[in-house]
């Protein structure tokens, strides 16, 4: 056009599609053609820009369609009235100013028209980008958004329910699983009738069962008999509107284990049916999508199995004494992330204390998770020792060099020991995030533990830290996947995880402050996967608990025995006293004649009497034989504390030893 609107050269769509005056597009003004166009023709010659509007175009056949123009500003040289250029028309010498490009939808009939720009549309342009999901549910969306609008207007993904969910087994009838739909209009009628996620069964005898049973396509025409008897058989009466008049074609989707499922293509009345070439083209891009669907179910399956593997080998319930509440959560990794090897552990110790775990194995699968399992085993087999969280990851340690002998491995983790009755904690890490603290009215703080390296890395000595926490602090336990991710820094992660345990925390349900701290991180697919534990670390209450110092003599021994009568009539348990003082005053009789200094006695009364003896001394009592014991005139204390205790053991302190066993109580 020239600066005034007046068509200079149109090509030959316009000619064929556009309306204009008597005389005929060229010379014409495009206002006249299009209604409206003098606007953006004005705004794009007064900006030197582009301009694009929605306006009504009336086409030759006396039809009205919204049509999307964009009007470029051009700069050129004047026509030679005497040379035609290429198009239909071409006015005098004149500037072209502004070049009109008027975008209107295809008519129905010749919208599959061109197989060469289906083929291309549906096996070179969008197939190859999809080769890398591995998420069958993302998966079947992506295919679906292929096969609409380029090759029919609406469709289904179905795959067999055996073969997604190998757990079920049906004998009877054709059950499918409708994995995903297309449709070109967005029309909502189509979801409500087709949802995706559905299980249907198939009847027997039909083109949806003769596809599945011989792997061949089938294509047929849906008449109003034929979309009525489909509506009847499902009992959905919207089917039959919309599945009349419409051109059908089942593309099946193959493997080595068989016909695994089918695409279902249909185009609606107005278009085009389809026809033999089609389906050529149909199965080809039907045999590629079957390479991809097979590759993501048996992904899918292998991340089912690992994922169970891991869910069975992490703690069913979790242990802790009375005044400690203990909340755990675990996500795993994202669809497109395989199965970790975080796990959380909390185990109950005798003496009202209890173990507080977290832990990381460095990569994914079922590998990850195998090693995860054998660190949980082990880091029980270390706390029934009852040795400290320094010396129990020293253990681990070397259990990991040991299994990276044969293949490498190694991990991270957090071991935290609570005493209930004193409040104080004892923690060690190797190469894991720091545990969150959180005192009662205080803001959260991340505990300075000596650092060390990775399980099974470095050499690095593994120390601990001793402190005493208010009643009702918090702690918290987490791994890397809480707070680091592929488009968040893990300093912006540790800081929005302190601002989740600020001040008045301590006052909040664990549960609560669990969900607080995943918020934002169930819709990260690439997301590792999440252990977290977190304590609310209460004090056995003052009657709960009685302790006296002894003088290393022998008259202590009687001493102890009317001290622990004494208190258990106070608690009621007049029933337990003659056992509970013959183990103390043997416990105490041995401290007294192999340690030496002054000794303590403990009871701790918390679901079950534990009686400790602390004493001075590092070297572990030992249990002889029995024979032996029967002839030696000593030696047979411990021997009577294991027959009259349901348990008994022993556990190192900072300063020497305590030796303890556990009563039943009445």
């Amino acid at each position: 056009m020239d600066p005034s609107g007046r068509i200079l050269q149109f090509d030959r769509n316009a000619a064929a599609v556009l309306s204009a005056p008597g005389y005929g597009l060229l010379g014409a003004h495009l206002d006249d053609v299009i209604g409206g166009a003098r606007r953006p023709l004005l705004e794009a010659l007064r900006a030197g820009r582009e301009r694009t509007a929605m306006l009504p175009v009336e086409t030759r056949d006396g039809g009205v369609l919204d049509a999307v123009v964009t009007v470029h500003p051009m700069l050129g040289a004047a026509l030679d009235g005497g040379a035609s250029p290429a198009g239909e028309g071409a006015g005098g010498a004149a500037d072209v100013a502004v070049l009109a490009v008027v975008r209107v939808p295809v008519p129905l009939a010749d919208r599959f028209v061109d197989p060469a720009v289906i083929r291309r549309a549906l096996l070179d342009d969008a197939l190859p980008r999809l080769g890398a999901a591995l998420d069958l549910e993302l998966l079947a969306r992506g295919l679906m958004d292929v096969l609409v609008p380029h090759f029919c207007t609406s469709g289904a993904l179905l795959l067999r329910e055996n073969l997604v969910n190998p757990d079920e087994e049906h004998a009877d009838g054709l059950l499918m699983r409708r994995m995903a739909i297309g449709v070109a209009d967005d029309d909502p009628a189509w979801d409500a009738a087709f949802p995706t996620g559905e299980v249907i069964a198939y009847p027997p005898d039909g083109p949806y069962e003769r596809c599945v049973r011989t792997g061949e396509a089938v294509r047929t025409v849906l008449d109003a008999a034929a979309a009525a008897g489909l509506a009847d058989g499902w009992s959905r009466p919207p089917v039959a509107d919309l599945l009349r008049d419409s051109s059908m074609v089942l593309l099946p989707v193959t493997s080595a284990a068989g016909v695994l499922g089918f695409f279902a293509c249909l185009r609606g009345a107005g278009h085009r049916p389809f026809d033999p070439y089609d389906l050529e083209i149909g199965m080809e891009f039907a045999s590629r999508a079957s390479i991809l669907v097979e590759s993501a179910r048996q992904y899918a399956r292998e991340r089912a199995t690992a994922l169970t593997l891991q869910r069975s080998l992490l703690p069913t319930d979790l242990s802790a004494p009375a005044p400690v509440e203990v909340h755990h959560r675990y996500l795993p990794g994202g669809r497109l992330i395989e199965v970790g090897g975080d796990w959380y552990e909390s185990i109950a110790l005798p003496g009202g204390r209890v173990a507080l775990v977290v832990g990381d194995v460095a990569g994914h699968g079922v590998k990850a998770a195998v090693t995860m399992g054998r660190l949980r085993t082990a880091i029980h087999t270390l706390a029934d020792l009852e040795l400290r969280p320094a010396e129990a990851l020293e253990r681990l340690d070397s259990l990991m060099r040991t299994l990276g002998e044969r293949e490498p491995h190694f991990a991270t983790c957090a071991y935290v020991v609570y005493d209930a009755v004193s409040g104080r904690c004892e923690a060690a890490s190797a190469g894991h995030l720091p545990p969150l603290l959180a005192p009662p009215g205080a803001d959260a703080e991340f505990l300075d533990v000596p650092p060390a390296p990775p399980l099974g890395v470095g050499d690095g000595p593994i120390s601990s830290r001793e402190f005493t926490v208010p009643e009702g602090t918090l702690l918290f336990l987490y791994t890397d996947g809480l707070v680091e991710n592929r488009a968040r820094d893990i300093d912006d992660g540790l800081a929005r995880l302190r601002a989740t345990f600020a001040a008045g925390a301590s006052e909040r349900r664990l549960n609560e402050l669990c969900g607080d701290a995943l918020d934002g991180v169930y819709d990260d697919e690439h997301r590792d996967d999440i252990a977290m534990l977190v304590a609310r670390l209460g004090r056995l209450p003052a009657d709960r608990h009685a302790s006296w110092e002894l003088p290393a003599e022998p008259a202590a021994v009687r001493r102890a025995r009317g001290l622990v009568r004494a208190r258990l009539a106070a608690w009621g348990l007049d029933d337990l006293a003659d056992t509970a003082a013959l183990v103390v005053s043997e416990l105490v009789t041995n401290a007294i004649a192999h340690a030496g200094g002054r000794v303590r006695v403990r009871l701790v009364r918390d679901g079950s009497l534990v009686c400790e003896v602390f004493d001075t001394a590092d070297g572990r009592p030992r249990m002889r034989p029995d024979d032996a014991a029967a002839m030696a005139e000593s030696g047979r204390g411990l021997h009577v504390v294991r027959r009259l205790s349901r348990r008994w053991g022993v556990r190192r302190t900072a300063d020497g030893k305590v030796v303890w066993c556990e009563l039943d109580l009445p």
